[in-house]
């Protein structure tokens, strides 16, 4: 009888993993008993509406937060009893960060952007420049390297942070809602180009959202509802 297939390395593992917040004398609940893993070269979309704690979760993957109760560990690191400072410097060196609303420096160039996002790392300026024209010309964006963020488009601008986010090269890219601020042409788009990189760079790729189209581009959809996953699909294919 042959073996069934291994399931894939697991980079993300959160266990029991509760969050919430005093809101004056009540607590309000956001996220309870969440259970997850989540396998290397992953692209997983967390699918849910306003307010139902994919955001919240999505922190807690990137060390932005800390659960109120359970364990996280990212690329090996027990990341939910890290003090601020280890946090920060797991951050600069594990996670890549896509926001709904770019966060590019408006002073910056798109290059500059990009290699200011890598300057934390213990990296040589010439590897620096190196990625930066690299990882905006993997999205596109190789005639724009000296375009300003207010001389590019939305989409232009989330290109951009993409590439900021993967020029770090780090195990985890986490976007949420990478699409919300665009139209549904453009946003569809920006999804492609994250689906590709995904596959040609092999980072896990955690991507939230409230628009159903994203899911066609998942390996693995999680279904969020009211602080839990309401699927069964909390475990990496085989």
């Amino acid at each position: 009888m042959s073996a069934p297939p291994a399931s894939p390395p697991v980079l993300v593992d959160m266990d029991h993993v509760a969050k919430s917040y005093p809101m004056g004398e009540v607590t309000a609940h956001v996220l309870s008993d969440v259970n997850l893993r989540i396998g290397r070269d992953e692209l997983v979309v967390m699918f849910g509406v306003s307010g139902c704690g994919k955001t919240t979760l999505l922190n807690l993957m990137g060390a932005l937060d800390v659960p109120s109760a359970g364990s996280i560990i990212v690329d090996g690191e027990q990341i939910s009893s890290m003090s601020e400072g280890a946090r920060t410097q797991f951050r600069a060196n594990k996670v890549g960060f896509v926001f709904q609303f770019y966060n590019l420096l408006p002073t910056l160039t798109a290059l500059e952007n990009v290699e200011a996002a890598l300057e934390i790392l213990p990296l040589p300026s010439s590897e620096i420049r190196r990625r930066g024209i690299h990882y905006l010309s993997a999205v596109g964006m190789a005639d724009k390297l000296d375009k300003f963020p207010a001389q590019l488009s939305g989409g232009e601008q989330q290109r951009v942070a993409i590439a900021r986010a993967l020029a770090k090269e780090p195990p985890l890219i986490l976007a949420d809602e990478p699409t919300g601020n665009l139209d549904e042409g453009t946003g569809l788009e920006v999804m492609r180009v994250i689906s590709e990189l995904r596959q040609r760079t092999q980072a896990t790729m955690v991507v939230v959202t409230h628009n159903p189209r994203l899911m066609t581009f998942a390996d693995r959809v999680l279904r969020i509802e009211r602080g839990r996953i309401q699927d069964s699909d909390a475990e990496p294919a085989s």
